[in-house]
This record gives C-alpha cells, structure tokens and sequence, in this order.
C-alpha cells in the first residue's frame, strides 16, 4: 500500500474488500496531518518566530507522518488476518467456537494499529497546539486542516477499537481494559485538536 498511487488506494478503498478500510484511512488522516504540521513549522522560521518550538515541532512531525504510514499499513495486515477468521468452517458446534474465538483473537490484533494510531495523533494534537502561537499566519488555514486531520484520524480510531470491544472482552479481558483505556485518551485527543481547529477560526472570523 505505501507504494500505491494515490488513484490506486482509491480503487482498493472503494473495492469490496476488507482491507484498505477506515482504519488504513486513519493512519492517513494522521500521516497528513504530520506532514502538514511540518510545512507550516518549515514556513514559521526567521526571528519573528519562537525558534525552538519550531525546530521541536519538526523533528517530531516528520517522523510521525512516517508511524503513521506504517500504522496503515499494519491495518490493512491485522484486517487480512480478521477476514481469514471469518472464512473459517462454521458447520458443527466446534466449527463454530473455534471461528468465534479466532474472529475475537483477529480483532483483538487489529486494534493494535489503532491503539498506536490514538498515541501518535496525541502527540500530533500537542504538536498543532504548541505551533499555533507562532505559526506563520499565511498559513494558519494548513494547521487547521492538519489539526482535523488528527481529530478524523482519533475519531476513527476510537471507534474501530469501540467496534472490537465486545469480541475482545470475551476473550481478553486485560487487554479489553487496556482497550477501554485507549477509548478515553482519543476523547481527550479530539478535543485537544478540536480546541485548536476552534482557536483557528476564531481567529480567521475575527
């Protein structure tokens, strides 16, 4: 997938097929976002500028937007394992508790990306907050688009994992909680990058 075309990822998006699905465009949300946080710090620069928050900024953002990218495709690997569960022989009382236990056991995995994806668009959340004092005004429309990127990107994540949960719970109670844990910190990421989206606009409809 990293090596697709962007027309390419749209076809296997929209194919009936599992994976590419909303947890690889996530990631993508996410990789964005880092890459757009990085323009506007490379854009911020000269004395009128805080010198060292821009120079934190991209030496986080850039390799972030690249954990991003392997995040989706890590995705797009966890879902394959979840769709061979699914295909699993479901004839007889064994057939079938064998497939729910490995449906549960693949979905437990593929919530790993997205638990990964909520801790790196926390640290994107912070990077857009931090950059937004000293932001090249040019370009204050850029970080708003980067800081809904990662609220997409956290929004999505929350709910994939959500989704999973009730399997998950069967099977793996710790890492449910763990889980249900991962839940509540992309709440506060969503609303620490829809505070600076809402910042942004005050700021332009002043």
């Amino acid at each position: 997938m990293l090596d697709a075309t962007i027309a390419g990822f749209l076809r296997d998006l929209a194919a009936r097929s599992a994976a590419p699905g909303g947890g690889a465009t996530a990631a993508l949300h996410a990789a964005q976002g880092a890459a757009l946080i990085a323009m506007v710090a490379r854009y911020s620069d000269g004395p009128r500028y805080d010198a060292a928050v821009v120079a934190r900024v991209l030496a986080e953002a850039d390799p972030l937007a690249g954990e991003a990218l392997g995040l989706a495709e890590a995705d797009g690997v966890a879902f394959g394992k979840v769709t061979g569960a699914y295909q699993l022989p479901r004839q007889t009382e064994q057939e079938k508790a064998a497939r729910s236990a490995a449906i549960a056991v693949a979905l437990g995995g593929a919530t790993r990306p997205q638990a990964d994806l909520v801790i790196v668009s926390a640290r994107l959340a912070g990077l857009a907050r931090d950059l937004l004092p000293t932001a090249n005004r040019n370009l204050i429309g850029d970080l708003l688009a980067a800081a809904a990127s990662v609220r997409a990107a956290a929004q999505i994540a929350q709910v994939n994992i959500e989704t999973s949960l009730p399997a998950v719970r069967k099977t793996d109670a710790a890492l449910a909680a763990e889980l249900q844990a991962v839940v509540a910190d992309a709440a506060g990421v969503i609303d620490q990058a829809g505070q600076v989206v809402a910042a942004i606009r005050a700021e332009i409809t002043r």
